[in-house]
């Protein structure tokens, strides 16, 4: 049994004991924390996260985190996955309810959906497959399953469309997952994603090299 320490940073920002079953779920020990001190104790470091884009970045600037989770993902090479919110904040800026600065991990901003068809609603909530369109560790082993659970009105337009590996159509393609180097993300949530979402996860303690 996979026992590798998952840290999931808990800055008031969602459930983050359903994306703690998750990993339980696939034999790893997990910690949820907002502590600065414990984010260097991990294996593997997740930010999940639902709301505001603005509301995200104040808790993890007033809880302290943001300059130990550079240091781990950038200096040290600690493996990180960004889920929904938790992928939107790594951009450069995002859009909701004015302008916010991200964290600026990846070039690209964060913008709201925008159709003219008056028949898809927003937020785009519910189950939707994705095209996946390079090789990743994540998506090992995954192509007969590939629909997971969405819930977003936002989404990323990254600058670099080669961290883009995997894409979602609703309305138009939109960036579902990002890798780049130790860094991975992913718009959709693989912790109410059942089997497919539980394979992602394994992939990331499994199949990714600190």
């Amino acid at each position: 049994m996979n026992k590798k320490l998952v840290t999931i940073i808990d800055y008031k920002m969602g459930n983050v004991r359903s994306v703690a079953k998750a990993f339980e779920a696939i034999g790893c020990k997990t910690l949820i924390s907002n502590k600065s001190d414990d984010v260097g104790k991990a294996s593997f470091l997740v930010l999940p996260g639902v709301g505001t884009f603005g509301e995200g970045m104040r808790h993890l600037t007033e809880l302290g985190l943001i300059e130990p989770l550079r240091d781990q993902v950038f200096n040290k090479g600690m493996p990180f996955l960004g889920i929904c919110l938790g992928m939107q904040l790594l951009a450069n800026e995002g859009y909701e309810n004015g302008y916010h600065k991200g964290l600026g991990w990846i070039d690209g901003v964060v913008k709201r959906f925008s159709f003219n068809d008056e028949k898809l609603k927003i937020p785009h909530m519910g189950w939707n497959d994705i095209n996946i369109i390079c090789d990743s560790p994540l998506f090992y082993d995954t192509k007969n399953n590939r629909t997971f659970y969405f819930v977003h009105s936002y989404h990323l337009i990254s600058e670099d469309p080669r961290m883009c590996i995997a894409r979602c159509h609703y309305g138009y393609d939109f960036t579902a997952a990002i890798q780049s180097n130790n860094i991975f993300a992913t718009q959709f949530h693989p912790e109410k994603s059942q089997k497919a979402g539980l394979k992602v996860l394994n992939n990331f303690v499994n199949n990714i090299d600190k």
